[in-house]
């Protein structure tokens, strides 16, 4: 219930129209319960008492109530549905809205797949639950009430037999309830897993292909379908086996009822109309009981979509503003760690241990050294994608944990070594980084990047859709346009993170040239796997096991004969003696 009630916490906001639907189904529902009356009276006075003018004003009754039902009808599904998916459009974003305040570390342990099943298959069972569950809980509920009213206004001492059968069915719904959610979260995890191991191969398609898995991963999906089939027939015995529970139970009751009733006739207490009137209100009063059952069903594994959902809703926000965090308009790019440590997990290995450099306005830092040594990593703590275990990141002075997040990545651009694009135009893709760029200023930031000439060789220029991840467009292509997406944002502290890595040698240097021009007057970071790229930088920091362990200019470096000067003879072979490349 906790997690139905917080459902209709979504609802509030539409109360006027979940009121009118509501009143709406009970005049809707109404219209069964005049029909036993019918029956009543077509029997004691029409057969009985050859009774013309109620034979007319019933048939008058008949037309008018079932005109005025459709009515009524009409309204309630209508108001319903657009209260539910308000509801859940509502849910969606605010489930989006909760993906984007996360912290970088949710999405590491979490598949892409996993997560669009939260907003797909949990949310589509909540809706489910709240709109046409909710029809059924109100129109049966009603027509049970009303029923029930009825019955006890014909013969109050059969109706009294009838709700010895109340006990037992709610019993009966309370057991297999609890079955049934079980069950339906094995469902909602098959599902997710589906969902999952879908994205995550059709992304990887290229993959696939390459090494002629088609086979093996339609394999791997038809056993996944097969596991999500097995759970929801273990689902279905469970909810099969309730309807024939609650059917005996009332079977046993209708027995009792016509043994009882029919004694009641032969004694002349009660008429033979109204015992078939009390009759048809029994069935009226079962049938609805044998759908609020199934409906019970269908809420029951909503409420499992709606406790995954809320679970992700109620996560802790890590990475976060605090209460009394600054937001900064500019910063002059003074950036400088002290004695920084940081473990991706609690109970972790640490992937930076007392960490500590300085960088001055304008200055370009390399970091280097070997894979896994923890220079990405220095990377991400800087606009804090993750937040330091120990020490501190200070920018201009202050803590970047005293900075508000949006202030500070604001003042950050990052250009990483696998380029991020979205299925969109190249123009909207530039425009990504200041959102009210001009078409003029996306094109000046496309030619610095040396992006404008290629671009115009697409076959409708910037409004070229360049489809998913870019990838119509090669890496160097790619990497241009994620860097003129950089230097329209225009920040005061550039992250170039191995940003030309993955490129052949004719791309590198003219992403290089278009990376030297955006490094102009900047504070820049550059992570760097070809040394090449930072000869020239005014400090290279040599990380290695999550420590720097060197640090100064390229020839100092090189005069200490270290772990740079063995990076560098690795990259660099002597051609002779006295000379190298």
């Amino acid at each position: 219930m906790k997690h139905y009630l917080r459902l209709l916490k979504y609802v509030r906001p539409y109360l006027k129209r979940v009121g009118a639907a509501i009143i709406c189904m009970i005049f809707a529902s109404a219209a069964n319960l005049y029909m036993p009356w019918v029956i009543k009276d077509m029997i004691d006075k029409v057969l009985a008492e050859r009774d013309m003018d109620t034979l007319n004003l019933i048939c008058v009754g008949i037309l008018v109530i079932f005109l005025l039902r459709g009515f009524f009808s009409f309204w309630q599904s209508y108001l319903i549905s657009f209260v539910g998916e308000r509801v859940v459009t509502d849910i969606r974003n605010a489930l989006f809205t909760k993906f984007q305040r996360l912290p970088i570390s949710y999405f590491d342990r979490h598949k892409t797949g996993e997560l669009m099943s939260y907003v797909s298959n949990d949310v589509a069972v909540v809706q489910d639950a709240l709109v046409s569950r909710l029809i059924d809980l109100v129109t049966e509920g009603s027509i049970f009430i009303g029923s029930l009213v009825m019955m006890f206004v014909l013969d109050w001492q059969l109706s009294l037999l009838t709700l010895f059968t109340v006990p037992l069915v709610a019993q009966s719904i309370k057991i297999f309830g609890k079955m049934i959610r079980a069950s339906g979260a094995a469902i909602q995890e098959r599902l997710s897993e589906i969902t999952s191991m879908m994205q995550e191969i059709l992304s990887a398609e290229r993959v696939v292909k390459a090494f002629g898995r088609e086979t093996y991963e339609s394999e791997r999906y038809y056993g996944q379908n097969e596991r999500n089939f097995a759970a929801t027939m273990k689902n279905v015995r469970i909810s099969s086996m309730l309807a024939p529970t609650i059917e005996f139970i009332s079977a046993a009751a209708a027995t009792a009822l016509i043994w009882f009733g029919g004694k009641e006739v032969v004694d002349g207490r009660i008429t033979a109309g109204t015992l078939v009137a009390f009759l048809t209100y029994a069935i009226n009063m079962v049938n609805p009981i044998k759908r609020l059952s199934r409906a019970y069903v269908h809420i029951q594994r909503g409420m499992v979509g709606a406790e995954r959902v809320f679970g992700v809703l109620d996560l802790e926000e890590t990475v976060a503003d605090r209460p009394d965090a600054i937001a900064v308009a500019s910063v002059s790019g003074a950036v400088s760690a002290e004695d920084v440590s940081f473990a991706y997990a609690a109970d972790g290995p640490a992937a930076l241990s007392h960490v500590s450099f300085s960088a001055e306005p304008g200055q370009i830092i390399a970091f280097v050294g070997p894979s896994g040594a923890g220079k990405s990593t220095i990377a991400n703590l800087i606009p804090r994608f993750y937040d330091v275990t120990d020490g501190s990141i200070s920018i201009d002075g202050r803590d970047v944990r005293d900075l508000t997040i949006a202030s500070l990545r604001a003042t950050i651009g990052i250009v990483p070594q696998e380029t991020m694009l979205f299925s969109s135009s190249v123009r909207e893709n530039i425009r990504y980084g200041r959102l009210d760029a001009t078409d003029e200023e996306i094109e000046a930031a496309a030619r610095d990047a040396n992006a404008h000439d290629f671009i115009m060789e697409l076959p409708q220029g910037y409004d070229t859709e360049i489809g998913e991840r870019g990838l119509t467009l090669s890496g160097g292509q790619r990497q241009r346009i994620a860097i003129a997406r950089a230097l329209l944002k225009d920040p005061r502290i550039l992250i170039l993170d191995e940003a030309t890595s993955a490129l052949d040698t004719e791309s590198e240097k003219i992403v290089q040239a278009a990376l030297d021009r955006l490094m102009i007057g900047r504070t820049s970071f550059v992570i760097a796997h070809r040394l090449s790229t930072i000869f020239d930088a005014d400090q290279i920091y040599v990380v290695d096991h999550g420590k720097i362990v060197e640090h100064g200019t390229h020839e100092e470096l090189l005069a200490k004969d270290g772990l740079y000067a063995d990076l560098y003879h690795l990259q660099f072979r002597k051609t002779d003696k006295d000379e190298t490349p």
